[in-house]
């Protein structure tokens, strides 16, 4: 009883800061993704046994630069780190799929930690300001979409459940939990639709299709880095979740596919 009450009023604030941020304007919401991207960071290494202080320089610089300079330097800067990002996730994907153990020696830890988790987190900071004008209902239904997938998916999972996802690297996820999560964020973002006025109830519909199914892999993506480091959780910054990079593992993979999609949106529209 403890432990649920510890996780819920845990999770409670954790999920109350990072509303309120978006809610206020852009400047909070990037604000408080510098302090989680930074947090974030810290969990990676230690699951990947590396120490390097130029990556928080990196986050940091990126995060600014691409905010400050987003369409200016779209064809320059964003589109190619866009386009590298992309490629660095569907190559996790395939390790993720294809071998047991996902190879890190020292250049790809390098990779890894920019082109997936420091440039990710980067994009999820530029979602609500593509198409230059700040729309904090895009990021916060991406987020929302992205908690009630992982919600279904394990409460249809745990009643429902009797095919495994992929046992050796989650042995708690199962098919019919994905199909449940699936529905019910497509149900979600259909609501979205309705009730913001912002998007269409088509292009919700993509972006759930996209958080559910890019969230899920990035759930998993980081549980093979867990697994393969030894340890339950990234961190325990926050009590009965685990750490910042376990809450927002799946938003963040999910990120870089939901900016190009919007960006096709917005050049083809």
């Amino acid at each position: 009883m403890k432990e649920l009450l510890t996780r819920s009023l845990s999770g409670l604030l954790y999920v109350s800061i990072l509303l309120l941020s978006i809610c206020i304007n852009r400047y909070t919401f990037i604000g408080i993704f510098l302090v989680f991207g930074v947090i974030a960071i810290y969990e990676f290494q230690k699951l990947i046994h590396l120490r390097n202080k130029r990556l928080y320089v990196i986050f940091i610089t990126l995060l600014a630069v691409l905010n400050i300079f987003q369409d200016k330097l779209y064809v320059y800067l964003i589109l190619p780190v866009l386009t590298l990002t992309i490629i660095t996730e569907l190559f996790l994907v395939k390790d993720l799929v294809t071998i047991r153990i996902i190879p890190m020696f020292e250049k790809r830890k390098y990779r890894t930690s920019i082109f997936y988790l420091i440039t990710s987190i980067v994009f999820l900071t530029l979602v609500p300001y593509y198409t230059g004008k700040y729309q904090p209902f895009i990021i916060a239904g991406a987020f929302l979409i992205t908690w009630v997938n992982d919600t279904f998916a394990y409460l249809v999972g745990k009643n429902f459940g009797k095919h495994k996802l992929l046992e050796r690297i989650s042995p708690k996820k199962t098919i019919e939990g994905f199909i449940g999560g699936f529905i019910f964020s497509l149900l979600a973002g259909y609501l979205i639709a309705i009730f913001t006025n912002t998007l269409s109830i088509g292009i919700w519909l993509i972006i759930s299709i996209i958080m559910s199914i890019f969230g899920t892999l990035g759930d998993l993506i980081q549980s093979k880095f867990k697994r393969q480091a030894g340890v339950k959780d990234s961190g325990t910054i926050m009590p009965g979740h685990g750490g910042i990079y376990d809450r927002l593992d799946s938003v963040i993979f999910a990120s870089p596919f939901l900016y190009a999609f919007l960006q096709i949106l917005k050049h083809v529209s």
